[in-house]
């Protein structure tokens, strides 16, 4: 008789943002590692953005998916679709505006802005990045803060 082997289903969806080597300058030369960024959700309002480093790249993103993990936020969508008003947000260079839109609309975003809110589970948005980076990793976390100063639609 077989066991079956029961295997725990990931509840979160997961995407590799960015991947960088990284130096470091040591005596002897330079020492690389990985810098990865990951964005993980479950498309139902929780999403959350992860940064680590290994010293390859399957070890930085496994740290980074565990950091994401601790950085979890839960949103409250207008009919699981959209956000509630328009926010926007800072973070180091970059700047993001996000702007509801009416069902079927479609998400309208570009590059780690999209990322962040489709795997948020926002279907109907307008963004843009406003700021003077293309870095990946600050969109994301511009999105991210943005995303924090949404109010919930009962207040």
């Amino acid at each position: 008789m077989r066991k079956e082997r029961f295997v725990k289903k990931e509840e979160f969806k997961e995407k590799v943002l960015d991947l960088r080597r990284v130096t470091r300058v040591v005596a002897g030369g330079k020492r690389f590692r990985f810098r990865a960024t990951v964005v993980i959700g479950d498309e139902k309002g929780r999403v959350g953005v992860g940064v680590a480093k290994g010293l390859d790249v399957q070890s930085a993103v496994e740290k980074a998916k565990t950091s994401a993990k601790k950085k979890i936020l839960v949103l409250q969508l207008k009919d699981n679709r959209t956000i509630p008003h328009e926010v926007d947000a800072k973070y180091s260079a970059a700047k993001v505006i996000i702007m509801p839109a009416v069902a079927g609309h479609g998400l309208k975003a570009g590059g780690a802005v999209r990322s962040v809110l489709a795997l948020s589970g926002v279907r109907d948005a307008t963004a843009k990045c406003i700021g003077r980076t293309a870095n990946k990793l600050t969109n994301a976390l511009a999105t991210i803060e943005a995303l924090k100063k949404l109010k919930s639609q009962a207040a």
